[in-house]
């Protein structure tokens, strides 16, 4: 089963669903927005995916709470991912054994189809 995790309003988000739903492929999807992701999957993400991919530090929740200014390093991000989801680079997407983060479509083609 394919895990999609985001926010339904992102564009991102949006694209990746609209490519699964286009191409028929099932995917269950979590909501940022009420599901937080605890330290122990984010260990285990940053494991298949750096954490600079995974943290994004251009979306507008790293400005509105100046986390620049932190000049966090890997397990500050982490411990602020597990506390504020909205601070995910979106989709995450969790297949199999492996983590896709963000929207690429030709990325996705050659993983998916």
């Amino acid at each position: 089963m394919i895990k999609v995790y985001g926010i339904k309003t992102c564009g991102s988000v949006k694209s990746a669903l609209k490519f699964f739903k286009d191409h028929n492929i099932e995917v269950e999807f979590v909501d940022f927005k009420t599901t937080k992701i605890d330290l122990e999957t984010i260990e285990k993400w940053s494991q298949k995916v750096d954490i600079n991919i995974l943290f994004n530090s251009k979306g507008t929740k790293y400005k509105t709470m100046n986390l620049k200014d932190l000049n966090l390093d890997s397990g500050g991000k982490k411990e602020y991912l597990a506390k504020e989801p909205m601070l995910f680079k979106r989709p995450v997407i969790e297949f199999g054994d492996k983590l896709i983060v963000a929207w690429n479509e030709e990325e996705y083609k050659k993983i998916f189809l």
